[in-house]
């Protein structure tokens, strides 16, 4: 018996030391090759997002071709025409940069008149620790400000070759469908087709929930800024909600623009410090009711798990890691729950079965409420025309 125990154990030791082996040499691969990789992982998802567009153009007749083709081309003179509009903004918004520029030395010199007051350190003081600490500041930044340029320039020097990416994907959608019917040759074809499918509407519907929240968050900060008299309003406001790919920090961050805005602009600080209430007030809206009712439903998974895949991605693949983060972890939840040996994992990535049972409960809930005020309509409608009918002389 304890033969049988310590040769259990060796296995177990065994197993463990190969699987760490294989994910380190994975992560170390796709760090290394993230140029490659990161511009690939996006063309994958776009061309997901697009396949009903290029499906659209096929029933029309088009050649696989030309669909896929007028395909790029028109998600490409969108992209085009969305970048033409907020160049048009950020020109504009460039000429109040003197005023502001102006403004800013104003409440600066005035928090140094309060500093001296309320701390005794003069200004010349003051001086000398701000610029203390903005070299500390330049030393420690300037090489996370050259990395970071240098993998955007990396990026976007790759970012080029990926409308070919997203061609070749949509154009060879079949043969790679077949592919992965040739690799898992023992399991049967309708089976792996339903994971695929299912692998894209978890894609799809996480994307068509974040493009859903965008408007919604845009909305409701563009509204808040024109309510508080801040200039620019929609567009700081979209601006702001178009970082929502970041999640959790996207919408913060965008709040950084209108609140310096509201500083430069603006003859009081109760204006910036609204400001910061809105963009607060909105983050915990769309973080506890939005999102969740909006984009939760698509993919369960749990904040525990988003979280970890965020830090993960950030941690691999910069911004772009933590934009792809998500949509990944729910690949791979999908991938997990139809293997038997790893559903294990699935359930571990996503909700907890009893938030899974309410939801599910509510949503069946809610289909019979439709069902019912369809069936009530159409009975009063039934009972009208019959009404009417026997009204008629």
């Amino acid at each position: 018996m304890k033969q049988r125990n310590s040769s259990l154990s060796s296995f177990s030791a065994q197993g463990t030391a190969y699987v760490v082996i294989i994910i380190t040499v994975v992560v170390y691969w796709l760090y290394i090759l993230q140029g490659i990789l990161i511009p690939l992982a996006i063309s994958i998802v776009l061309s997901m997002l697009l396949y009903p567009v290029a499906a659209w153009f096929e029933q029309r007749r088009f050649s696989r071709f030309w669909a896929v083709m007028s395909t790029i081309l028109l998600f490409t003179a969108i992209l085009v025409g969305l970048m033409i509009l907020a160049s048009y903004q950020v020109a504009s918004f460039s000429e109040m940069v003197p005023q502001m520029v102006n403004k800013l030395q104003i409440v600066f010199e005035k928090l140094q008149i309060w500093a001296t007051k309320a701390f005794g350190v003069g200004p010349k003081r003051q001086i000398a620790e701000l610029q203390k600490y903005g070299q500390e500041a330049l030393k420690n930044g300037s090489s996370l400000v050259t990395s970071a340029l240098s993998a955007t320039t990396n990026t976007l020097g790759n970012a080029v070759i990926m409308p070919v990416y997203v061609f070749f994907l949509l154009y060879y959608r079949d043969f790679f469908r077949i592919f992965f019917h040739k690799v898992f040759s023992n399991t049967r074809k309708y089976v792996i087709d339903g994971v695929l499918h299912r692998i894209y509407e978890a894609v799809k519907g996480y994307w068509a929930g974040i493009l859903t929240v965008t408007l919604i968050v845009g909305a409701l900060n563009s509204v808040g800024l024109l309510l508080l008299g801040i200039d620019y309003a929609i567009f700081f406001g979209f601006f702001a909600a178009v970082l929502l790919i970041i999640p959790y920090i996207g919408i913060l961050i965008g709040a950084i623009l209108p609140i310096i805005v509201a500083v430069a602009t603006k003859d009081s600080l109760m204006y910036a410090a609204g400001v910061a209430g809105l963009f607060f007030f909105i983050q915990i809206l769309e973080g506890n009711f939005i999102t969740p009712y909006i984009v939760g439903s698509k993919i369960s998974i749990n904040p525990l798990a988003a979280i970890l895949a965020l830090l993960f991605g950030a941690t691999l693949w910069g911004i772009s890691g933590m934009v792809l983060s998500l949509p990944i972890v729910a690949i791979l939840k999908v991938i997990f729950d139809s293997v038997n040996a790893l559903k294990p994992y699935g359930y571990l990535l996503g909700e907890p079965e009893q938030v899974r049972e309410i939801a599910a409960k509510k949503r069946r809930i809610k289909k019979i409420e439709d069902e019912l005020l369809d069936t009530i309509s159409e009975t009063s409608k039934g009972v009208k025309s019959i009404i009417s009918r026997k009204a008629k002389p």
